[in-house]
């Protein structure tokens, strides 16, 4: 029975063929909602294609895939209203020169004016901006990330955040939108052996708290269900796809007209 709140993931011999050829094919796996799933590969095995048409931002050119009961492709804008990204390179980057506080602000602004009800929208402003600071602590909770540790709180820029902050910081954003699905792209690239515990400590958390987590990486854990690319003979629950160069990834529609009525720390 599906979860009111993680989603649900299968496919069943999904492929994706770009330009250059396939980007993956056959990869076949079920998971209920609430499981830790490592997409694990070699660069440019068509991993950030998978976690991208996974989530409905891009369309699969053959077998069938479903998320929160959702078939893909034919339901792609419901399956993306449902799931989030995290950092995915050239699709939901962070502004390096924003700070911590500018990036929340603007992606609570986002999640008002686009996913709030009508009623919410009619609520007196010091009500929605205390409704904003509820949802931004809670993400930044979830996230492990504490603005008051950072060099300059949340007027901390994201230049000057390492590698594993950055991280937390993009999956609080995509917890804005409480989620069902989260996507995390690149989820161990660049960090030591003890920031790679704290990452993947990080997503079992938010798994065990009911969100199907989706994350590209290059070793999975072993207590992840794992889904490989780059390899042929697919059996359930893992994954395999023949090795091609990786497809051009679709870009989220763009939201800057949001930017001037954003607040700064």
């Amino acid at each position: 029975m599906e979860s009111s709140h993680g989603a649900a993931v299968t496919a069943d011999g999904l492929g994706l063929k770009g330009p250059r050829g396939w980007a993956f094919r056959e990869v076949t796996f079920s998971v209920s909602p609430g499981s830790l799933v490592a997409i694990e590969g070699p660069s440019g095995s068509g991993r950030t294609c998978l976690l991208l048409a996974l989530t409905g931002r891009m369309r699969a050119t053959e077998g069938e895939a479903t998320a929160g009961g959702l078939h893909l492709p034919r339901r792609a804008a419901a399956v993306r209203r449902i799931a989030a990204l995290g950092p995915v390179p050239g699709v939901s980057e962070l502004d390096p020169a924003f700070t911590v506080a500018e990036h929340m602000r603007e992606r609570a602004l986002l999640q008002r004016r686009f996913d709030g009800s009508l009623r919410a929208l009619l609520r007196p402003r010091r009500e929605r901006v205390a409704a904003a600071r509820t949802r931004i602590d809670g993400a930044l909770e979830a996230a492990g990330l504490d603005p008051a540790a950072l060099p300059k709180a949340e007027r901390t820029s994201v230049r000057d955040l390492e590698r594993l902050e950055a991280l937390r910081l993009s999956v609080a954003l995509a917890l804005i939108g409480r989620p069902r699905l989260l996507a995390v792209d690149d989820a161990d690239l660049k960090l030591s052996d003890a920031e790679r515990a704290e990452a993947w400590e990080l997503l079992r958390s938010l798994a065990a708290g009911g969100t199907t987590v989706l994350a590209v990486c290059s070793q999975a854990p072993e207590d992840a269900v794992t889904v490989r690319t780059g390899s042929t003979g697919a059996t359930a629950p893992t994954d395999t796809g023949e090795p091609a160069p990786q497809a051009d990834p679709a870009h989220e529609e763009g939201t800057a007209d949001a930017l001037a009525e954003t607040g700064h720390a």
